[in-house]
């Protein structure tokens, strides 16, 4: 199953969906974020986790696709 990373910037009222928490830190600085990469990284967001800060809301999700063709839902 692949994470997904949400940010959504409060103030802006923007959403970005990543696959990593660096991969945030290549289109967002810090400042826009609120929170560092190394804060995040040691946050908690793994577990459906959810970071809240003053700039952004930022959870961490599982991406849900559709089975392979041959296999049924387990």
């Amino acid at each position: 199953m692949a994470k997904v990373i949400h940010v959504h910037l409060i103030g802006k009222r923007r959403d970005f969906y990543f696959s990593s928490i660096t991969a945030v830190y290549t289109r967002l600085t810090a400042e826009q974020v609120g929170a560092t990469k190394n804060y995040l990284l040691h946050a908690g967001l793994s577990g459906n986790g959810t970071v809240i800060t003053r700039k952004a809301i930022i959870k961490q999700s599982t991406l849900i696709s559709s089975p392979r063709r041959g296999r049924g839902l387990e």
